[in-house]
C-alpha cells in the first residue's frame, strides 16, 4: 500500500514569496541558528493530514471542495504582517510570519476542513489554529541570540496582500535537500 504525506494549504502570491525570501536572506545574517524555508515552499498550512492512503487521496480532494464550499468564504484577500516565534522566545521552535488580513477567513477554512475530513478518519488538532507563513525552524534546542530585537525590529514588516482563491491539496516528499511539495488537487473558494 502506497501512502503521500498530504497537508492542505493556501499558495501565496509570487511578489508574496519575493519578499518572504528578501525577509529569509536579511534575517540570515543575524539568525544562524535557523533552517530557513525555501522560498517555493512557502504557504499557510490550513490542515495537516501525514501520511495519507494513496487510493483514498481523490476523496481527501472532493472533501477539501466540499469545506470549501461550506466555509462559504468565497475569494478573499491576504495580507502577511509581523515576525514571531512559536512557541516563545525563551525557546522559539517556528520563525514565522503572520497573518494580518484574511485571518477570519483562513479560520473558517480550517474548521470547515476538519470537519469535512473527520469523517474520513482524519482527528481535529488538540492546539488552536494559528494562520502563518514558517519562515523557519531552529536547529537547536533554547534560547538564539538576538532573537528577540530581530522580533521587536520585525514588528511590522509587511509583504503585502493577494487574492487567495483557492486552496490546494498538497504533497511533500522529503529529502536531504529539504521537502519537496506537489500539487494534488485545487479546492476553489
Amino acid at each position: 500500500m502506497s501512502r503521500t504525506r498530504t497537508f492542505v494549504a493556501v499558495p501565496l502570491s509570487d511578489a508574496q514569496r519575493h519578499k518572504l525570501d528578501r525577509l529569509r536572506i536579511e534575517l540570515s545574517r543575524s539568525l544562524p541558528d535557523i533552517k530557513w524555508t525555501d522560498s517555493d515552499n512557502l504557504h499557510i498550512t490550513l490542515v495537516f493530514l501525514g501520511e495519507v492512503d494513496d487510493r483514498e487521496l481523490p476523496d481527501v480532494c472532493r472533501q477539501a471542495q466540499a469545506a470549501a464550499d461550506a466555509a462559504d468564504v468565497g475569494a478573499f484577500t491576504l495580507g502577511l504582517r509581523g515576525l514571531g516565534c512559536f512557541p516563545h522566545e525563551r525557546r522559539p521552535r517556528v520563525l514565522w510570519v503572520g497573518v494580518e488580513t484574511g485571518a477570519t477567513e483562513l479560520a473558517a477554512l480550517h474548521e470547515a476542513l476538519e470537519a469535512a475530513l473527520e469523517p474520513l478518519g482524519y482527528r481535529r488538532e488538540d492546539r488552536r489554529f494559528t494562520a502563518h507563513v514558517t519562515l523557519g525552524r531552529t536547529k537547536k534546542d533554547g534560547p538564539i541570540a538576538r532573537l528577540a530585537e530581530t522580533l521587536a525590529a520585525h514588528r511590522d514588516w509587511n509583504a503585502g496582500e493577494c487574492p487567495v482563491t483557492e486552496m490546494h491539496v498538497m504533497a511533500s516528499q522529503l529529502s536531504r535537500e529539504g521537502p519537496y511539495y506537489t500539487i494534488l488537487g485545487r479546492a476553489n473558494l
